[in-house]
C-alpha cells in the first residue's frame, strides 16, 4: 500500500524566506570619559563634557560632595571667587537659574561646596552619571598588562570600584581623568618623611590638616600646650585660629617646628602679594611672631615622638642639636600631603622621582628650583601620559609640591577635554592669568642670590 503525505502538512517542509530582508545593526553606544574624583576640578571636567555632549561618569569616593573640602569648610580661601569658579561651569548653572556669588569676596571652604559645588552637581547634566561612595581601586586597559604593547591604544580602559557595601563592580571608558586630588593623603610629622608605627600609635595626640580649633574642636585645644608643625598655608590659618584662641584662654601654648632655617621664609610675598588676603596671611603671622605669642623653632627636624605621663615627648635636631620639646598636649601636622598612585599600577605613567607631580611640570614647580610658587599656565601637551588618553589633573599632577591654585585646574581641565573631543587648537591655547605670589627668589645657594626664579 502506497501512503502519500501532503506537502503542506509535511513537517519537513523548508521554510519559505522572503527573498530580501532587511535588517538594521545598531552600533555600540560610544565609551564615556571617566573622571575620578567629584571635587571642584573632577566636577569642572564633568561640565565641560556635558557642555561638549560627551559621555562620561564621575566616581567619588566620599559619599557627599566636597568631602574633603568640607574637613577644611571653616576655612577662608585666600583667592576670591573669580578665581574657583570654572567658566564653563557657572555658564551651565546659570542655564538653571543659578547666580553666581560676589566675584570679589572670599569664600569659607563650605561656602564653595553649599553654593557653588552640591549646585553643579545636582544638575540634570551631571547628577545622573555621577556615583558617590564608589571608590575607585584600579585601572587598566582591557585584557591587557602593563607590560603588553599590541592594540593597547585601541583598548578600553576598565575601571574597578567598590562600593560602601565592599562589591567591586567595573566599568569600561574610553580615557580617563584622575582628579583625585592630594588632601587625603597626609605627609608624617617626622622628618625623614617615613610612617611609623609610633607615630601612628599617638594618633589620639596628632591631627593632620586644618582642625577647628575655635568652632567643633576648641575643647580638644583650648588651654594645650600644641605644636604646629610645617610652615605653609595650612599651618599659617592654623596658628592665627590658635592665637585667636589664646586670647580667650591664655594658657594655650603654642609652638611652631619649621624645617626653614629662617622664620621670615614661611611669610610669603606679604604686601607684594597680587592675592591680597594671601599676603596678609603672611602679614599676620609675621606680627604674631614678633609679638612673641607664638614660639617658633627653626631648622627643625622630628627625630622621634614618645608618650610620657600622658603627653607627647618630641626629640628633634634644632640648629643640628639634638633637643627635647616636652610636655605637648596636642600637634598639628601640616607637614604637606602626598599622591595616591596605587590604583594606577597597571598604567604607564611618567612621574618625576623627586616632587611625584607630572614629569613636564617638575622644573616649573620643584622647590629645588623654582621657588617663588608662581607656576605658568599650562594644559592637555604637558599632562599627557604615556598611557594615551590617560590625564592626572587637579592638585594630583602637582605631586607634593602645595601651590597648586583651582584656577590652575580648571585651565588643565579646559584644555584636556577640548583634546579629547578632538578641538586641538582649543587645547593649545592658553586662557588664564593667575595673580603672582610677590615673592620670587631662588632660596638655595647660586651665583646671584637674588635672582629671579621665573627668568
Amino acid at each position: 500500500m502506497k501512503i502519500e503525505i501532503p506537502l503542506s502538512n509535511s513537517c519537513c517542509e523548508p521554510i519559505k524566506q522572503p527573498l530580501s530582508e532587511e535588517r538594521t545593526i545598531q552600533p555600540d553606544p560610544p565609551l564615556p570619559i571617566a573622571i575620578i574624583g567629584a571635587g571642584p576640578v573632577g566636577l569642572a571636567a564633568a561640565a565641560h563634557l556635558a557642555d561638549r555632549g560627551q559621555p562620561f561618569l564621575v566616581f567619588e569616593a566620599g559619599s557627599n560632595i566636597g568631602h574633603h573640602v568640607l574637613q577644611w569648610g571653616h576655612v577662608r580661601l585666600f583667592s576670591p571667587w573669580r578665581y574657583n569658579i570654572d567658566k564653563i561651569s557657572a555658564q551651565l548653572l546659570s542655564r538653571h537659574g543659578w547666580r553666581a556669588p560676589d566675584k570679589d569676596a572670599l569664600p569659607l571652604g563650605k561656602e564653595l561646596v553649599e553654593d557653588y559645588l552640591r549646585p553643579l552637581a545636582a544638575l540634570p547634566e551631571i547628577k545622573p552619571y555621577l556615583y558617590l561612595d564608589t571608590r575607585v581601586t584600579a585601572i587598566s586597559k582591557q585584557n591587557s598588562d602593563k607590560m603588553k604593547n599590541a592594540k593597547r591604544g585601541q583598548s578600553p580602559f576598565v575601571i574597578y570600584s567598590e562600593n560602601k557595601q565592599g562589591r567591586t563592580k567595573r566599568y569600561h571608558a574610553k580615557a580617563v581623568i584622575d582628579a583625585t586630588g592630594t588632601w587625603g593623603q597626609p605627609n608624617p610629622a617626622y622628618a625623614d618623611q617615613v610612617w611609623t608605627k609610633e607615630e601612628r600609635t599617638l594618633s589620639s595626640h596628632l591631627a593632620y590638616g586644618i582642625p577647628d580649633v575655635t568652632g567643633k574642636d576648641e575643647k580638644r585645644y583650648r588651654g594645650k600646650r600644641i605644636a604646629i608643625v610645617g610652615s605653609g598655608h595650612s599651618a599659617l590659618n592654623v596658628l592665627l585660629d590658635l592665637a585667636k584662641l589664646k586670647e580667650s584662654a591664655p594658657a594655650t601654648d603654642i609652638i611652631w617646628l619649621m624645617r626653614k632655617e629662617q622664620v621670615e621664609q614661611a611669610y610669603g610675598g606679604e604686601e607684594k602679594d597680587a592675592l591680597q588676603a594671601r599676603g596678609e596671611l603672611g602679614t599676620r603671622i609675621h606680627q604674631l611672631v614678633d609679638s612673641g605669642l607664638i614660639d617658633v623653632k627653626t631648622s627643625c627636624y622630628i627625630q622621634e615622638l614618645k608618650k610620657e605621663n600622658g603627653t607627647v615627648t618630641i626629640h628633634a635636631l634644632v640648629d643640628k642639636q639634638r633637643t627635647t620639646i616636652g610636655q605637648i598636649d596636642e600637634i598639628i601636622v601640616n607637614a604637606g600631603s602626598r599622591p595616591d598612585f596605587t590604583f594606577l599600577r597597571e598604567l604607564r605613567l611618567n612621574i618625576d622621582p623627586v616632587t611625584e607631580s607630572i614629569a613636564a611640570l617638575a622644573p616649573l614647580i620643584d622647590p629645588n628650583l623654582h621657588s617663588c610658587g608662581t607656576v605658568r599656565p599650562h594644559g592637555e601637551r604637558e599632562l599627557k601620559q604615556p598611557e594615551e588618553n590617560f590625564y592626572i589633573a587637579g592638585m594630583k599632577s602637582y605631586g607634593r609640591a602645595p601651590t597648586f591654585l583651582m584656577a590652575t585646574g580648571y585651565e588643565q581641565i579646559r584644555s584636556i577635554t577640548a583634546y579629547l573631543c578632538g578641538d586641538i587648537n582649543a587645547a593649545r591655547q592658553v586662557e588664564l592669568d593667575l595673580p603672582e605670589t610677590g615673592v620670587c627668589r631662588v632660596t638655595l645657594p647660586v651665583n646671584d642670590s637674588q635672582a629671579d626664579c621665573c627668568s
